[in-house]
């Protein structure tokens, strides 16, 4: 049987992670072991206002798994993840091969050993500092008046 690579995104019951954020890594974790599956990387991702109620909750914790699954499992996580009381939502992506190991190491924090490349973007001398768009202070939105 072939392991692929998944990212998955959970969405999770805001109130329950805060009432004990470690089990929510352990849940996971937990979930993807009883599919068959290792976890590469799992991380909190971000907590933020939902665009729509989702089981009546207006808050969400989005946790950002990547990890190796046999194909065949995969309808048996799905299931496990819609029982799961603290998962309001997931969405699980197979990624290609080629791009594991970069998408993990970015989840982790540390760029890609293969790249070499340690620079972060804006961090190149003679870059110039980017300034928003928008109207010059010459520039009035109300038209000139003569004045007489």
């Amino acid at each position: 049987m072939a392991k692929y690579g998944y990212e998955v995104m959970f969405i999770l019951d805001s109130n329950v992670y805060a009432r004990n954020p470690g089990d929510a890594g352990d849940g996971i974790a937990k979930l993807v072991n009883n599919a068959g599956g290792e976890i590469l990387a799992s991380r909190l991702w971000n907590e933020q206002k939902l665009a729509y109620p989702v089981k009546g909750r207006y808050k969400g914790t989005y946790w950002l798994t990547y990890c190796r699954m046999d194909g065949t499992r995969v309808s048996e996580f799905n299931r496990a993840c819609q029982l799961n009381d603290m998962i309001l939502r997931h969405l699980i992506v197979r990624i290609d091969e080629r791009l594991i190991e970069p998408l993990v190491a970015a989840a982790l924090g540390r760029g890609s050993e293969k790249d070499g490349d340690t620079e972060s973007p804006g961090d190149s001398e003679g870059e110039t500092e980017r300034r928003p768009r928008g109207r010059r202070s010459s520039e009035s939105k109300e038209p000139a008046t003569a004045e007489a």
